[in-house]
Formats: structure tokens, sequence, C-alpha cells
């Protein structure tokens, strides 16, 4: 049984040829960050017949599985990442739309801080910083 199949039964779906192309192509994409429609025209570039409603679809059922997880950054559209389990934040360019992911222990540990001087718990965080590349 493939990587990928165990992977869907794993996260309870019933493995379809549209799932598992999908869940191949998130695997073996260069760019971690693709919305639906990117998705959609890479499997058209493979010969693919999927439809982007399927797409749209498929990538919602994997976020609630919890294979992926959707980004909302400022510009619109969402874009989805395979959920590996590692946590990271991002940086986004305003003049490109580049992603790149960062950690940072310092910020994390700010974040904790912060949030028990204020009297909570810390149970989670979203971080994006919104950059441009400096003119040299």
């Amino acid at each position: 049984m493939s990587n990928e199949n165990q992977e869907l039964r794993k996260a309870g779906l019933k493995v379809t040829l549209p799932r598992v192309k999908i869940l191949q192509l998130l695997e073996g994409a260069s760019e971690q960050h693709l919305s639906a429609e990117d998705v959609y025209k890479m499997l058209l570039e493979a010969g693919e017949d999927v439809g982007l409603a399927t797409v749209y679809r498929v990538l919602t059922q994997f976020e609630s599985a919890g294979l992926v997880m959707r980004h909302n950054f400022d510009g619109g559209h969402s874009v989805f990442e395979l959920d590996r389990g590692d946590h990271h934040d991002h940086m986004v360019c305003t003049d490109t739309g580049e992603v790149v992911e960062f950690h940072n222990a310092e910020i994390e540990r700010l974040q904790q801080q912060i949030a028990e001087e204020h009297g909570y718990e810390l149970t989670g965080h979203s971080l994006v910083l919104y950059v441009k590349k400096k003119e040299s």
C-alpha cells in the first residue's frame, strides 16, 4: 500500500484517485504554500483530469482531517501547506507574495512570557510578518 494511501486512511479519509493525486502533488511540490488554483494548474500540467471544485473540496477535507494547514495571508486567497507537525511562523513579501518560513526561539519565549504576564496560558498562535526586500 502506498504511503499516500496509508496517510489518507490514518486521517480517516477514503482513498480516492483525486485525494491520492493531490496528496502526492503536495508532498512533491517544491513550493510549500500552494493555493487551490496552483494545485489545479499543476494537476492539469501533469495531465490529470481533476476539476477545480474537486481540488477545493479535497483541500478542505485535508484541512479538517489535519493533513494540511490553511493560511489566509493579506492579499486575499488561501494557501495550503502539509501539516508536518513542526511549528513555524511566516514572513510574506508584500512585493512578490513570496512566503518564507522561520522559527525563532526568542519570539516563542516572549509570546509565552507575554501571555503569562497577562494571566493567560498560551494555547497556540499564528505570526505573520509582512516584509519587503531592503533596497541596496
